[in-house]
């Protein structure tokens, strides 16, 4: 109420107008923003104009106000406490350092996570871009639809002159982890003609993050899409001095899938069975008594998984070229699109147990889909503003939580290509160690 004291002058002079008190109102707000925002970015050349810095005050300037109390008290104009000798005597010395990030050294995180974005209209679930919607789980809403063509736009600038860039950052204990997001939607990973420049983009970011001492760098999502990089392989094997750790995260990822499945289970039928995961969840499960139904149509593909399990293992590996296959098993581990007529085919009471992105649609009332795998981080992790797409505050994918894993136990390999299912206890192990819940 008081700021708007100086209103009073001009209406009883009877110069006042509508015009006026809103130029005045707009004008006040943004000079109050800039003097509040907590970060310098008013730029030296502009403060250099002889008597500016007596006529426009920064936000370093004014934060003394708030951590002094007792000294820079002007808003917007220093000149009168200037004129009354109130300005504290860092206020130079604080700008210089603030201008040039001398005040706060930037440091290299320990993690770092790489995303991707989704639907086109997920670009609005940046935190930078709409605080309050990225603060909670990633939902298409239909006031969206007017901005597609906006995000076209920006795909296609993102295309030609788009890197990798810092989303959000955290802290976990010791840990500074932060979250890179590549200038690509998911429609661009189904095309050929652009992993090439998808892989660009991952590679500089790998190369950048080596340089500035980052410990570990997890792949997320399709970033590490098999036929794209082989799960990352391709840069470990383009940069084999690397000391950044590069891991995609699918060993708890596989981990995550296999709790669910409940102890008893005898059998379990697999689509997406040669991927990644599917391939280690298989022999995982058959290594241990379960009968496992391998869904795929490459017979080479299928025997090469065969072969590397155990021959006890060996006999309960079998070969599936038709969903119908499935008909009899009510567990199944999904890591391929379903449609409603494939889903069809389980019998009553099935549990879907899914890896597939992005996830299936339920089209069944009575049967069970899980959760793609997610993990709750620890409850002293900090600073999680915003949500990972669908997740809850503080949950994110599991190949997240398995880049963060691998930086807590301090293992140093990389993570890449085929998944070692001889680690998926470990790695469970080690997660539930360092306080990760399963979602």
């Amino acid at each position: 109420a008081n700021f708007a004291i100086p209103l009073l002058g001009p209406f009883f002079q009877g110069g006042a107008s509508v015009s006026m008190f809103y130029a005045y109102l707009l004008g006040f707000d943004i000079m109050n923003a800039i003097g509040h925002c907590n970060f310098e970015f008013v730029p030296r050349w502009f403060m250099s104009i002889p008597g500016m810095k007596y006529l426009i005050y920064t936000p370093s300037y004014h934060s003394l106000h708030h951590s002094r109390v007792h000294t820079n008290f002007c808003l917007f104009m220093p000149i009168y406490d200037h004129m009354f000798g109130t300005v504290h005597k860092t206020t130079d010395t604080l700008y210089e350092k603030a201008i040039t990030g001398q005040s706060a050294p930037k440091t290299a995180p320990d993690v770092v996570f790489i995303g991707h974005g989704t639907n086109l209209v997920s670009l609005f679930h940046l935190p930078f871009m709409f605080r309050s919607f990225s603060s909670r789980p990633f939902e298409p809403k239909w006031w969206l639809a007017p901005f597609w063509p906006l995000c076209v736009m920006v795909m296609f600038v993102m295309r030609i002159f788009g890197k990798v860039f810092c989303s959000d950052k955290h802290r976990l204990r010791h840990l500074k982890m932060e979250t890179w997001v590549t200038p690509a939607w998911a429609i661009q990973f189904f095309f050929k003609s652009q992993w090439k420049f998808i892989n660009s983009k991952i590679e500089e970011a790998i190369l950048e993050a080596d340089a500035a001492g980052v410990k570990v760098l997890g792949l997320g999502a399709l970033n590490k899409n098999e036929a794209l990089n082989g799960g990352g392989k391709l840069f470990v094997d383009m940069h084999p001095n690397l000391k950044t750790r590069v891991v995609h995260g699918n060993t708890l990822t596989a981990a995550a899938v296999l709790k669910k499945i409940p102890s008893n289970v005898k059998e379990v039928f697999v689509t997406g069975a040669t991927s990644k995961l599917g391939r280690a969840i298989s022999l995982y499960l058959a290594e241990r008594g379960v009968k496992v139904t391998m869904l795929t149509a490459s017979t080479e593909r299928f025997q090469k998984i065969h072969d590397e399990a155990p021959p006890k293992a060996q006999k309960l590996i079998v070969h599936a070229t038709k969903i119908e296959a499935g008909a009899n098993c009510k567990d199944w581990i999904v890591g391929k699109f379903c449609s409603e007529k494939d889903q069809g085919i389980a019998p009553s009471g099935t549990t879907f147990h899914q890896f597939v992105v992005p996830p299936l649609q339920e089209f069944r009332s009575d049967c069970v889909y899980t959760d793609l795998p997610a993990f709750a981080l620890p409850v002293d992790t900090k600073y999680f503003k915003t949500c990972e797409m669908t997740m809850e505050r503080g949950c994110v994918h599991a190949c997240h939580a398995g880049a963060v894993v691998h930086a807590l136990e301090g293992w140093d390999f990389h993570e890449v290509g085929a998944i070692d299912h001889t680690r998926i206890d470990q790695t469970w192990d080690a997660a539930i160690k360092h306080g990760m819940v399963l979602k």
